[in-house]
């Protein structure tokens, strides 16, 4: 399987098309970016001060700007690492390097240089605190996530999903200079949703994953396992988008939003668990181009997968929004 994988993969240098500027940007992951830039102008918006100036507008969007070239950094070099097996999976086959464009070694020399540039723009900007964790994120995601976690062990997307966990955060010490209890629960929050938003995915794309050997939980500890793990984060995950109107970060307006939006997201999580999800997938479930379409059996996993996306979004925007019109400190 090896030789095969590595096969796959083009040399540098070697074949090559011509790259294009929409190739880059496709190593920064766009789609996963968006996330993170959204929910890092939430933990902007949402630190003391950001809208009493305590920062510029200026050092702000540089801030976001650092963020969101940061995670696209750790992006092209997860795609540079991940090279061998990439093209293996459909889901990822269609990425700049097994699609022949661009060399590992053009997503290495441009996710290293962004890398330093979006740390110390972000330093000269705002802070040392804020940079220090743009510049842990981008390592964590690097080196603990891709080049240990992922191929080791089936709970490589629960600590690993810290690093996507880190936005919100880096952007609330652009502001504030430190690490408040706040910034921690807009950390947690993200934190906990990952596990149950990646494996009701890896439920229908097990094979996939299978396939070049990383150990899903699906694949190692089996599907009846991964669903009971979904509800448990799930509930978990419920509680923890509680906590903002408990510390005064969000008031009665969030608290409503947050008991419906994590309600459906519990409801979804306990229909995963009652069905069986993942017991059988279909050779429709592993292309990506059906990544929403799959059989019957899977769809309870399908619905929470696409939930889990917009639910975030929702969830930090409604956050964001009872913070700015109600002024709530």
């Amino acid at each position: 399987m090896t030789g095969d994988i590595q096969a796959s993969t083009p040399q540098a240098g070697a074949g090559l098309s011509l790259a294009e500027p929409g190739d880059y940007f496709a190593l920064m992951k766009p789609r996963v970016m968006s996330l993170v830039i959204f929910t890092a102008i939430c933990g902007l918006l949402l630190a003391p001060g950001s809208l009493s100036g305590s920062i510029g507008w200026g050092s702000a969007l540089i801030a976001i700007l650092c963020i969101a070239v940061g995670a696209g950094a750790s992006g092209a070099l997860n795609m540079w690492y991940d090279a061998d097996i990439d093209g293996a999976m459909a889901r990822t086959s269609q990425r700049p390097i097994p699609k022949g464009v661009l060399s590992p070694r053009a997503a290495l020399g441009f996710g290293a240089v962004m890398s330093i540039g979006s740390v110390w723009l972000l330093l000269v900007a705002t802070n040392w605190i804020a940079a220090a964790l743009l510049a842990f994120t981008i390592f964590f995601y690097l080196v603990i996530y891709t080049m240990w976690l992922k191929r080791s062990t089936p709970q490589n997307i629960v600590i690993g999903g810290a690093a996507g966990a880190f936005p919100p955060m880096v952007a609330y010490a652009a502001v504030t200079g430190t690490v408040t209890l706040d910034s921690v629960i807009l950390f947690a929050i993200i934190f906990f949703w990952t596990p149950p938003h990646f494996w009701a995915l890896a439920l229908y794309k097990q094979t996939d994953y299978g396939r070049v050997g990383i150990p899903m939980m699906p694949n190692v500890k089996g599907a009846k396992r991964t669903r009971t793990e979904i509800l448990v984060y799930s509930l978990l995950l419920f509680g923890l988008t509680l906590l903002p109107y408990w510390t005064g970060l969000g008031g009665g307006a969030y608290l409503i939003g947050a008991t419906l939006l994590s309600g459906l997201f519990l409801y979804l999580a306990i229909r995963v668990f009652r069905s069986r999800a993942g017991d059988k997938v279909s050779d429709i479930d592993q292309t990506e181009a059906t990544l929403y379409a799959v059989r019957s059996g899977n769809r309870s996993a399908r619905n929470l997968f696409a939930y889990s996306i917009l639910y975030l979004f929702a969830l930090f925007g409604v956050l964001t929004a009872d913070h700015l019109l109600f002024g709530v400190a």
